[in-house]
């Protein structure tokens, strides 16, 4: 995070040095401490997945799949790098991970309503590609927001697994950037805690007792808010989890 800490020292000061709109602010900050997409079009072991040629994200998938799995990642990257997941999952289920606008090679920009429509978007297509087969979500990081608000609507998820997950993200960059009235400037203020509220599905979380990119209190809150959740801690770093078999979903 100091990388993240220096180019928002930066921008604020900029933004100051330019006089720049109050009401711009928030845009300014938002690009430069929470989204990190990269371009690359490097080679990817997972398939390409488009509806009407779009690009909705990517996907490794089985014929006649036990269970189908949506997949939102982290901050950083995109969603073709993403293939690690396949080492959690049973070799029975399929999955699908979204790419969000602005990240790889998709178009638009990454904002909580953007992702969030994606995410919708993506979740109608696999319940009308795969009937009578259950769909469940995994949100990694940022990506717990919006597997999180799939969860609060209608017809839900099957299944949930939060992976280094935050409870709400205002209380994660009040702690990074303390100096800063980070509530008023923030725009995307996903809410776990209030998303899953009403969930019923079986809820898996996972924490990381070494992360200091979202600290392991926030997804230990968001456990202890929802009775329901199952809470795991592995002895591991924000980005060690999927290199070190920490995670195994399905069994």
């Amino acid at each position: 995070m100091s990388d993240a800490w220096g180019r928002l020292c930066r921008v604020v000061m900029l933004a100051l040095a330019l006089g720049v709109c109050v009401d711009r602010l928030p845009a300014m900050l938002e690009s430069t401490f929470l989204y990190f997409p990269t371009h690359s079009k490097a080679a990817t072991d997972l398939r390409e997945w488009r509806a009407g040629g779009k690009l909705i994200g990517y996907s490794s998938s089985v014929a006649s799949p036990r269970m189908v799995w949506l997949m939102f990642h982290g901050n950083a990257g995109q969603a073709s790098n993403r293939g690690y997941i396949r080492e959690s999952l049973p070799g029975s289920d399929t999955v699908c991970i979204v790419e969000y606008p602005g990240y790889g090679q998709r178009e638009g920009a990454p904002s909580m309503q953007s992702i969030n429509a994606a995410a919708a978007e993506a979740y109608a297509l696999l319940r009308a590609r795969f009937p009578g087969v259950p769909i469940g979500v995994i949100g990694e990081s940022l990506g717990s927001g919006p597997a999180s608000f799939l969860c609060s609507q209608p017809n839900p998820p099957a299944r949930a697994v939060l992976i280094v997950p935050f409870d709400n993200l205002v209380s994660v960059a009040s702690e990074h950037f303390p100096f800063l009235p980070v509530r008023l400037l923030m725009r995307d203020k996903w809410d776990n805690v209030a998303a899953l509220a009403g969930y019923a599905g079986p809820l898996d979380i996972y924490g990381a007792t070494y992360d200091r990119v979202i600290p392991v209190a926030h997804a230990r809150k968001l456990a202890q808010a929802l009775p329901r959740a199952t809470f795991h801690e592995m002895p591991c770093g924000h980005n060690d989890w999927s290199s070190r078999g920490h995670v195994k979903i399905g069994e």
